[in-house]
């Protein structure tokens, strides 16, 4: 792609929009980063942006920031609908993703990585895989870190491991990874997407340019994900943590096995890996799949896969304190993501859930909540729905607690109710927005709340 010498519009200032306009500045274009927020309410240093000469627009968005633009740049965060993006269609002016700049920037395969729940895990243990195959290798996308800076700087080859959300599929034509994956797909984003077809479409949208020498990993166990070999136009291989596969990543009596080309690789059994839980294990099986597929061998995997223990905010322990367990799952932003945690353990669960809500059905949810929570704390904008649903579906009232928007307050209140052998969970099955800037910093907010708690009552 030829940057210089244009005029680029960045919408969104975020992660991807501050890499997309400092690159594209890089290359001796000339850059306008645009944000329908004002200044003080992004919470972003914006100093670096101006010492290098980029602009900045921050308010009201008017048609007239696209006078000249030759190319857009838009940030995941910002849906294709907003009305600055629709008059820019209107005049032919070119709109890609940070992700698709990304695209065109890399000079080392791209092993791509999405689904509703597991991803982080799964590209983090993914790059360390990769490593185990190549001296150079980057992480990067919807994990914290723009795909477009980690294109740069790993360079030639190396590889690259992306996990990719529905929402920065929305604006890429080419994007062409060496392989990729689907995990899962259950709902989410549905009131960015609008219905589960067009958020399914997105996540398919990551295969959609691959080629007959290029991989799909699909997940065998779920529906959705096993019926997209019909439209694939690349060599599929399935993983399965249920089914024994002809090709892929499956168990096969407790342990972890690779079948290609008819030889059956061991990699380690489900008791050595080293993070635990049933999707743990599927997202270990994808990871190695994906990595196996971009060259590493199953004898170089094997101990990245019995050491690595897993990713910040998702079931991770926090502390011990007078026999309770507190874990932190503030990733879990979606129903299904806390029902992976809930299954996790085998109950005695004090579950803070709750926050900026998705309005997904939470029938099945609440079902286990019944039969694995003893004590629900509520927190955020979903309480009221939360605890409606809970009553309906069987869990005593008696047992509900309400901690409104204090984080501390929850953690207060299952200090108070936990008794020994007890498990006090944070899964909110909601987003963070209500309350946080994101997930990341609820997640740290409930450790800092936990470990700054007394020893004695």
């Amino acid at each position: 792609m030829q940057l210089t010498g244009k005029k680029i519009l960045v919408i969104g200032a975020g992660i991807s929009g501050f890499a997309a306009a400092k690159i594209a500045k890089k290359f001796w274009a000339e850059v306008t980063l645009s944000d329908s927020k004002s200044e003080a309410d992004l919470k972003y240093d914006f100093d670096e942006l101006r010492r290098l000469g980029i602009g900045l627009k921050f308010g009201r968005q008017t048609d007239e920031q696209l006078d000249g633009v030759d190319l857009i740049i838009v940030s995941p965060a910002v849906p294709l609908r907003i009305p600055l993006l629709k008059e820019a269609s209107a005049r032919s002016i070119e709109i890609i993703s940070e992700v698709e700049l990304a695209y065109d920037l890399a000079r080392s395969p791209i092993c791509a990585v999405t689904g509703t729940n597991g991803k982080t895990t799964t590209v983090t243990l993914l790059g360390l895989l990769l490593e185990t195959a190549y001296e150079k290798v980057g992480v990067g996308g919807n994990i914290g870190v723009a795909l477009s800076e980690v294109a740069l700087e790993v360079g030639a080859g190396g590889c690259i491991a992306a996990e990719i959300s529905s929402y920065q599929m929305e604006a890429t034509k080419h994007f062409r990874p060496r392989v990729s994956a689907i995990l899962n797909v259950t709902p989410d984003h549905l009131k960015r997407h609008g219905s589960m077809e067009v958020y399914q479409a997105m996540k398919e949208r990551i295969f959609a340019q691959e080629a007959s020498t290029d991989y799909l990993v699909l997940n065998y166990d779920d529906e959705r994900t096993r019926g997209m070999i019909d439209r694939a136009p690349c060599r599929v291989y399935y993983f399965s943590r249920q089914k024994a596969l002809d090709e892929g990543a499956f168990v096969l009596d407790g342990e972890l096995v690779i079948r290609l080309n008819g030889r059956t690789e061991r990699l380690c059994s489900i008791a050595e890996l080293g993070i635990k839980g049933a999707h743990n294990v599927e997202n270990a099986l994808a990871a190695s799949m994906v990595a196996r597929l971009a060259g590493a061998t199953a004898e170089g995997m094997r101990g990245v896969l019995m050491s690595f223990a897993g990713v910040e905010h998702r079931i991770e322990f926090v502390r011990e304190l007078d026999g309770v367990k507190y874990y932190n799952d503030s990733k879990a932003t979606n129903t299904d993501s806390a029902i992976k945690a809930l299954e996790t353990f085998d109950g005695k669960i004090i579950l803070i859930a709750g926050g900026d809500d998705k309005g997904t059905d939470l029938t099945e949810f609440m079902t286990l909540v019944r039969t694995k929570v003893d004590e629900l704390i509520l927190v955020g904008d979903a309480a009221a729905r939360f605890k409606a649903a809970a009553l309906k579906n069987g869990f005593d009232g008696r047992k509900i607690h309400e901690a409104g928007y204090s984080m501390e307050r929850a953690v207060e209140i299952a200090r108070e109710i936990a008794q020994a052998d007890q498990i006090v969970l944070l899964s909110p099955a909601c987003a963070s927005f209500d309350m946080y800037n994101g997930f990341e910093e609820r997640g740290r907010d409930f450790k800092r709340l936990v470990n700054g708690l007394g020893v004695e009552r």
